[in-house]
């Protein structure tokens, strides 16, 4: 990289005044890459990758297109306003498409304070597999796995500038670590494999390598004989590492593309009720040390804490400038995008109030039911809430967990499950998504 990404973002919108763009924004990520893989004590596989990417999107009237490239020349900037105009030219008219207002556009610009970057070196490549080789070792000094099926570790890097013709030119950094253990217990038809793993903002806060590994094997022990449990109608508690799944469905029906189309089971909910009083699911894009934190959303919009589910009561949709306008509403500064589409409506860090008790404490009230620790498939239908999905976890009897259980289905209506939630306390603070374990009253379960 050769120059500022606020050059070359300047350089495009340039480009397009010139070509003949009426307004325009532009994008430019700047990206470093390394992956490693250890497999029986030796390094597997190693990745590097390094690149910049441009996205240019151009307005011409109510008509727009986005072009993007990863070549950065001069002539190449030229090139891609160039195109970019005549294919808006020749697009269909969209009434909602437009850059916002200058009064609407952020001022806080200063991310720093959101430590969404580590200053620190990037980690060595030796760093980084004598990482995945001590998870992979822990894993294996548990005498019941048969192997351990994957360990890994990578680190990324990445600059982010966005500019528009609106007078907005802003950006910031960020990092990801990140470190994994897949274990396999048993052998042939018998075998069963879990997992843990760890991703941060910073390296240091990475989790110890031994712990990773240590636990994704104990986890897999535990899942050894496995089988089908009873059909019927059943409590499912949602252990914490999936239950931000089932929030997700929730969100998902709230966003504004859903809503615009009509295609959404919550269109019709707003200031109904859909979870339980005493429950909030809370938006907050400020939090540090948290990778979907931002002060401004992709059209320059600043970015705030809202309540999406106040009180169990759904408050409102996640809006960029499109869908609120095709709404009638104001945008909530949720815009993403990448560099070869225009935004789209998208969240940033969301939280579910946590419970009083343990997961434990709801393994003991649920009596006889079902804990889900993995999930496979959706037959999601997103017009009806009806819910089906692939499950596995552990069957519990009396309060107490008794064997584990695969090759199962979970059913029900999501606005009757997401009415009945109890949550747990240990949803995990430095999560983008900070959800807890989840029961759920009253479930279909079709076993054997």
């Amino acid at each position: 990289m050769t120059q500022p990404l606020s050059n070359l973002t300047q350089q495009l919108l340039d480009a397009a005044r010139r070509a003949g763009a009426d307004s325009a924004d532009a994008i430019a990520v700047d990206g470093t890459s390394v992956s490693i893989d250890v497999r029986a004590g030796a390094l597997e596989h190693a990745e590097r990758s390094e690149g910049v990417d441009i996205g240019l999107r151009v307005l011409v009237g109510q008509r727009q297109a986005c072009v993007s490239s990863s070549d950065t020349k001069p002539d190449t900037l030229v090139q891609v306003a160039v195109r970019a105009v005549a294919m808006a030219k020749e697009a269909p008219e969209d009434p909602y498409a437009g850059l916002a207002d200058a009064a609407q556009l952020a001022t806080d610009l200063e991310t720093a304070r959101l430590e969404l970057f580590d200053p620190s070196d990037e980690p060595s490549p030796a760093a980084l597999q004598d990482a995945a080789a001590r998870a992979e070792a822990a894993a294996l000094r548990n005498q019941d796995i048969s192997q351990v099926q994957s360990a890994s570790a990578g680190y990324s890097r990445r600059r982010i500038h966005l500019a528009a013709s609106n007078g907005f030119s802003a950006g910031y950094a960020r990092t990801d670590s990140g470190l994994s253990c897949v274990a396999i217990s048993g052998t042939g038809a018998a075998m069963e494999r879990d997992y843990d793993y760890d991703s941060r903002v910073f390296y240091t806060d990475l989790r110890d390598a031994d712990e990773i590994g240590t636990i994704a094997a104990a986890r897999a022990v535990e899942r050894a004989g496995a089988r089908k449990p009873k059909t019927g109608a059943y409590p499912v508690l949602f252990d914490e590492r999936i239950a931000s799944g089932l929030i997700g469905h929730l969100l998902q029906a709230t966003n504004g593309m859903m809503i615009a189309r009509g295609s959404s089971w919550l269109r019709d909910a707003l200031g109904e009720q859909v979870l339980p009083k005493g429950l909030s699911v809370i938006e907050d894009p400020h939090r540090a040390r948290v990778t979907g934190s931002k002060l401004f959303d992709a059209e320059g919009l600043p970015t705030s804490q809202r309540a999406i589910v106040d009180d169990g009561m759904l408050t409102g949709w996640t809006l960029d400038l499109a869908t609120a306008r095709k709404l009638g509403l104001q945008s909530t500064a949720n815009a993403a995008r990448g560099t070869g589409a225009p935004p789209d409506p998208s969240l940033t860090n969301v939280s579910l109030t946590q419970g009083t008790q343990s997961r434990d404490d709801l393994i003991k009230q649920m009596g006889t039911g079902l804990l889900v620790t993995s999930m496979i498939g959706s037959t999601i239908n997103p017009n009806t809430g009806d819910y089906s999905r692939g499950a596995s976890g552990f069957w519990v009897e009396n309060g107490e967990i008794t064997y584990a259980v695969n090759e199962c289905t979970v059913a029900g209506n999501l606005r009757d499950m997401l009415m009945s939630i109890i949550p747990a306390n240990d949803g995990r603070g430095h999560l983008s998504r900070v959800v807890p374990s989840l029961l759920v009253e009253g479930l279909t379960l079709a076993g054997d």
